[in-house]
């Protein structure tokens, strides 16, 4: 488990930046009048801002990197 210390902590890394960017990226499409309007960024792209997939497709990646290697080492 050792070898894969160091690219965890670099998924676990990028995991919070993701959440990070994406939180302070939301603050600024909240309205200041009050309406809760989509805005036309998200209304094209609907999957583009979701940091829930974003981080579930980097963990998948990770994951299939990790059962790959063991697939094919042994």
């Amino acid at each position: 488990m050792d070898i894969w210390l160091w690219p965890l902590i670099g998924v676990m890394l990028l995991i919070a930046a993701i959440g990070i960017a994406m939180s302070r990226k939301m603050e600024g499409m909240i309205p200041e009048d009050g309406r809760d309007e989509i805005p036309q960024e998200v209304r094209e792209h609907p999957f583009k801002f979701n940091p829930i997939l974003i981080v579930i497709g980097i963990s998948v990646v990770f994951i299939g990197i990790v059962i790959f290697y063991y697939a094919f080492i042994w």
